[in-house]
């Protein structure tokens, strides 16, 4: 019972580490707009539905088209090349006009896919900026812990 109540305290002192800072309203707004859009553009693959959400769009990616046309050829691309490629965002994270997504994407049923860091930057309920950082899924790994 000693053990117990020692513990009990510890255990309470330790919980706020382990549980997601609240956010501000601003933040919650850029986080509800960035995974909206992101399943929109992403998952549904519908330009007209995630536009809503673009500002100037300033894409980072080197090997991606800026603006949101630039968007809007990459949909295109996925809805032909991968019709049934699908991201599952597996943490989010935001910290004031920034939204950090941890995703698992994966382009067609049965590959293991990659893990993607994507940057999103909000302004005015807009998302002006995009970063990402793409890292396939190997075969084997070095260690046992996962990429997610």
């Amino acid at each position: 019972m000693k053990v117990v109540m020692i513990a009990l305290p510890i255990l309470a002192a330790a919980m706020p580490a382990f549980a997601e800072r609240a956010y501000s309203p601003e933040e919650q707004k850029n986080k509800e707009i960035v995974l909206d859009f992101y399943q929109k553009a992403l998952n549904d693959k519908d330009f007209d539905a995630a536009s809503k959400y673009l500002g100037k769009y300033i894409q980072h990616n080197p090997l991606a088209a800026d603006g949101p046309e630039g968007l809007r050829g990459f949909i295109e691309f996925l809805k032909k090349t991968y019709p049934h490629s699908k991201s599952e965002i597996t943490r989010v994270m935001v910290d004031g006009d920034y939204v950090i997504l941890r995703v698992h994407a994966i382009r067609e049923p049965g590959d293991r896919g990659s893990a993607i860091v994507d940057i999103f930057r909000v302004e005015n309920n807009k998302i002006e900026e995009h970063w990402d950082s793409v890292q396939p899924i190997p075969e084997k790994s070095m260690n046992t812990n996962t990429m997610f």
